[in-house]
């Protein structure tokens, strides 16, 4: 058969920007618990403001939405971040202020539009607890206000805002746990490196420690037994990998085992509330997985499944009867679609794209690969190729993920897809201490920032460049948080293997950023010394691997982006960064917004962050100059 060739590469449309970036038309629907209403978020322009997501409700008909759709809030400075239904009348939404991540919990009735800031204190962080379904009038909520180190708990009306305080925290509990009526019945305690967990009979009993362990080792309560007498738990006591387990608290030692995947933790468990029983587990190899316990369940996902060939599926939203369900249906190619699906009568209906701006077909393909690292780790990541060019001498970013102890998965993401459309290819890996992997794998990384983290990262450049994939002269890197701080540790240990950086809200010196984390990540800062470094123990090898302590090394170019409210990395560590090359003489761009905190999230600053980004890109790795053989014809 003869081949046809093209000359030039062949590179399928551009898209713009915003197509990648901007906030979805319609998304995040939610279905009220008599299923009479559907919520969901789209950007909506206030008095002239620029667009921010915002909550509106609308009439179903059966499983269609019908009439007009009401907007139920007005947030002109950003985004909402979360709401859920409380009943079938109620909307709880969350909110921030500039990035600052110090949320606010607010009620908002669905028929008059009424709302009420149930924590509208200044400074002081909120969190939902227990939405506490059996009861129409209250939330259990958390919030920092009377010390910013900890968390209590408290009981707070969602019609006036009443609150009453139902458990105090000693200083040392960093999470709380209610049963299925709603009480708080256990807790999760630290002293820095070891980790307890506390339980008590009822709400007026004392807590007692029922385990302690090292912090290396991992139970991680997930719900309570539906008789409330014992807990499942995420697990990692006497195995490597995080398992499910059931734990009696008159027995905490004894562990039964529910369910485990050999070489992979377990991510979470789920269970119906209707009909009280364990339904499922989820976790990720190279891709997402799941494993059912129940029928109904199992029957569900399959049929839905059946309609939807070629897409992963989740359950987003449901009906307090359990009878229609929110699903998302997506690819590596698409965030795909939204649908609700009627158990009842076994239909479909789709509700709408999350974004058509983007043909899937166009997009491209993510691929796990796996390499091995210099000291003999094998190395997961995910490789995407430009579309319609050969895996030849491409340019390519290298993109390494935030946490450290997170992981990339396998799925949409618009950074890659941009950047592939751009004509890169992207190489994501998931470094020693990523999660996910393992005990063992996430502890290899303990006092390796910029040094054994760093080389599985520089090893995944050279498994580029030695499968021919990648131009040598042509590799750029980017990160955001950890992934920023692993950008700037890159351009220092390794200045000759990049031609262009890009540090998006980076870690730069290990001594400023633990001493300006937010103050109830404190708590744990002794944990954090062991995990990353001591500033006293450690002072040598935190100096080493701190970038703007090291900038005399760097001599790629390099573009930085921060967000002024940053409660996690500090605007100062970006400002060292740039006053240590800037003090050379070396020109360093610099991006910074008033109105943002950890990661930019309104439309207008995401769009001039990756417009000055992908030609900064253009710039120093030059994509348009193509790569080897184009695909044949």
């Amino acid at each position: 058969m003869r081949h046809l060739y093209r000359t030039t590469p062949f590179m399928p449309k551009q898209y713009a920007v915003q197509d990648f970036f901007r906030n979805p038309e319609r998304a995040f629907y939610r279905l009220s618990d008599d299923g009479r209403l559907l919520a969901f978020m789209e950007p909506a322009s206030i008095d002239g403001c620029m667009p921010r997501m915002n909550i509106f409700v609308q009439s179903l008909s059966g499983s269609e939405p019908t009439g007009e759709a009401r907007r139920l809030t007005a947030e002109t400075e950003r985004d909402i971040s979360q709401f859920f239904w409380k009943g079938s009348d109620t909307i709880i939404y969350q909110k921030d202020f500039n990035g600052d991540e110090n949320f606010h919990v607010l009620a908002v009735d669905a028929l008059s539009g009424t709302f009420t800031d149930l924590t509208p204190f200044p400074d002081v962080r909120a969190e939902i607890l227990d939405d506490l379904e059996d009861d129409p009038d209250h939330l259990l909520i958390s919030h920092n206000r009377r010390n910013p180190e900890v968390f209590d708990v408290y009981r707070v009306n969602v019609r006036n805002g009443e609150l009453e305080q139902v458990a105090e925290n000693p200083g040392n509990i960093i999470a709380w746990l209610t049963d299925h009526q709603g009480l708080v019945r256990m807790a999760l305690a630290s002293d820095g490196l070891d980790s307890i967990v506390l339980y008590r009979d009822e709400e007026s009993h004392p807590f007692q420690t029922i385990i302690s362990t090292d912090f290396r080792s991992t139970v991680a309560p997930q719900f309570f037994t539906f008789d409330d007498k014992a807990i499942y738990a995420l697990s990692n006591r006497g195995r490597d990998c995080l398992a499910l387990v059931t734990i009696d608290p008159a027995k905490p030692d004894h562990e039964a085992l529910v369910f485990e995947i050999e070489g992979h933790d377990l991510d979470g468990a789920g269970y119906s509330r209707l009909r009280k029983v364990l339904t499922h587990v989820v976790f990720a190899t190279d891709k997402p997985g799941h494993h059912f316990f129940d029928d109904i369940s199992a029957q569900r996902h399959a049929r839905i499944q059946d309609k939807l060939p070629g897409y992963e599926i989740a359950l987003q939203s449901s009906t307090r009867d359990e009878s229609k369900f929110v699903v998302a249906a997506y690819s590596d190619r698409s965030p795909g679609s939204r649908y609700i699906y009627d158990a009842s009568i076994d239909t479909l209906h789709k509700l709408g794209d999350i974004n058509p701006a983007l043909p899937e077909d166009e997009m491209a393909h993510v691929q796990p690969i796996q390499y091995t690292s210099r000291d003999g780790l094998t190395i997961h990541g995910y490789l995407t190729l430009p579309k319609g060019c050969d895996a030849r001498k491409l340019p390519c970013i290298v993109n390494p993920h935030g946490g450290p102890w997170a992981r990339d998965h396998w799925g949409f993401n618009p950074e890659a897809q941009f950047l592939a459309n751009r004509g890169y290819c992207v190489l994501q890996m998931n470094f020693r201490g990523s999660t996910g992997y393992g005990r063992a794998f996430w502890e290899s990384s303990f006092g390796q920032w910029g040094l054994a983290m760093q080389d599985d990262i520089t090893d995944g450049v050279r498994w580029l460049i030695d499968q021919g994939i990648a131009d040598p002269a042509r590799i750029g890197i980017y990160g955001g948080s950890y992934g920023g701080y692993a950008t700037l540790a890159g351009i220092v240990s390794t200045p000759g293997l990049y031609a262009a950086a890009v540090d998006y809200v980076g870690v730069s010196n290990l001594f400023t950023f633990m001493t300006t984390i937010p103050p109830y990540w404190r708590p744990l800062l002794v944990k954090m010394h062991c995990m990353v470094g001591d500033p006293e123990k450690d002072r040598e090898r935190l100096t080493a691997t701190s970038p703007a302590l090291n900038a005399e090394q760097i001599r790629t170019p390099l573009f930085i982006a921060q967000g002024a409210h940053d409660p996690r990395v500090n605007k100062a560590e970006s400002d060292q960064m740039v006053a240590a090359l800037r003090s050379r003489g070396v020109d360093v761009e610099y991006m910074v917004k008033d109105n943002e905190g950890h990661g930019f999230h309104n439309d207008e600053n995401k769009f001039e962050f990756y417009e000055r980004m992908e030609a900064f890109l253009a710039q120093h790795l030059k994509p348009q100059e193509g790569s080897g053989t184009p695909d044949a014809l």
